[in-house]
């Protein structure tokens, strides 16, 4: 991928592009940002730029036979660790198994994200890890001398969901790496990582596309008018993958919407009948989908609030979301909206640490549910 593919984060390309020019190039790189920013397609670009043999002040040069193999994510140099399912009855797999998969998703678009990996490996309840097996891989790739390029590119995209084994021993490579190796490491949660891992890194925080330059790239990838454009950009808050979505018209926002239109309708009823179908189906869902779901309520919810001050510009929502809104407002206010979120929020750290979903989602419904009885009079 070329840095002029990448949509806007000129800064961030300059301070890349830089660093090879000026050959201080660290070994192990730390790309983080939220969802959607460019995470992905910089560290390709990044890893393109670095290996081509021909590159230009702004870019890699596109036509090398490096930057060729590079950008079809085929360079015998260039590797990948990403998080997977255990399919198999036998020994675990490793992301060599899923390879085909993997480049196939990528290059149909590197604004990426797990909730649509999740859908391509048809993760079903189990969540993505990256497991034990794979430290070894790393060493066992990352063991010989680079076959054809300048350096040898070890890309490892959501390193926060690393087993403990398969941790450890990037530690170890990390603190001894071998020669002419890199490590770009893409991750939207650094928190999550192993202060140590995090600590050998040089870490570059990604900030999220620009307003004109997420304009231009809707106009141009989807053909729509100037003010369309402009409005998905504002309610994308610098997210390529959020505005994909919002314009694509995605049957997953589709869904997640009526989830939390259903979960606000059974919670202000108490119904106890629909809330327990409620809980059987989500938890009947994929864990990735369910942490989606739950981070979608929880900005849901404050966009609902915030448009109690009837300042539309503060609120990012699309259509379909603000015809809900105007009805829901008037229903979450000072006394209820900070519980409703922290109950939420608790919910997805449950999730994410493999607690019972049913029972999870169960007392959250209930919790949410007596906020609204409680706060709204209905007791």
């Amino acid at each position: 991928m070329l840095f002029k593919d990448v949509i806007g984060q000129k800064a961030i390309k300059e301070h890349l592009i830089a660093m090879v020019r000026e050959n201080r190039i660290s070994h192990a790189q730390l790309f983080t940002g939220a969802e959607g920013s460019g995470l992905m397609p910089l560290a390709l670009a990044f890893a393109q730029y670095v290996n081509c043999l021909n590159p230009g002040p702004d870019d890699a040069c596109g036509v090398c036979p490096e930057c060729k193999k590079m950008s079809k994510l085929a360079h015998p140099d260039l590797h990948f660790v990403f998080p997977i399912v255990n399919k198999s009855s036998g020994k675990p797999n490793v992301c060599s198994d899923f390879m085909e998969l993997w480049t196939h998703f990528v290059t149909q678009s590197p604004y990426i994200s797990k909730n649509e990996w999740s859908g391509v490996l048809n993760a079903e309840k189990g969540q993505l890890r990256i497991f034990s097996r794979e430290g070894n891989e790393i060493i066992r790739k990352l063991s010989f001398k680079a076959f054809e390029g300048k350096y040898k590119i070890m890309i490892i995209w959501q390193p926060e969901k690393m087993g403990g084994e398969a941790a450890n021993r990037l530690l170890k490579i990390l603190e001894e790496p071998p020669a002419r190796t890199l490590f770009i490491l893409v991750s939207d949660y650094p928190t999550e990582i192993l202060p140590t891992i995090l600590s050998r890194t040089q870490q570059l925080k990604i900030p999220g596309i620009d307003k004109d330059s997420m304009v231009e790239a809707i106009r141009n990838i989807y053909g729509v008018a100037e003010e369309e454009a402009r409005n998905v950009a504002r309610i994308a808050r610098g997210s390529f993958v959020v505005a994909r979505q919002i314009l694509s018209n995605s049957e997953e926002k589709k869904l997640l919407h009526s989830l939390f239109v259903s979960a606000m309708r059974n919670a202000y009823s108490g119904n106890l009948d629909a809330i327990n179908q409620w809980v059987d189906d989500v938890a009947a869902m994929p864990k990735e989908r369910v942490k989606n779901l739950l981070q979608y309520c929880i900005d849901f919810l404050r966009e609902s609030y915030i448009a109690n001050f009837n300042i539309p510009k503060l609120v990012y929502a699309t259509s379909e979301e603000n015809s809900f809104i105007e009805k829901f407002k008037a229903f979450v206010n000072d006394r209820n909206v900070q519980q409703m979120v922290k109950e939420f929020e608790l919910a997805h750290a449950h999730i994410e640490r493999n607690g019972n979903v049913k029972l999870v989602l169960f007392d959250m419904s209930m919790q949410v549910s007596g906020l609204f009885r409680v706060t709204n009079n209905l007791v």
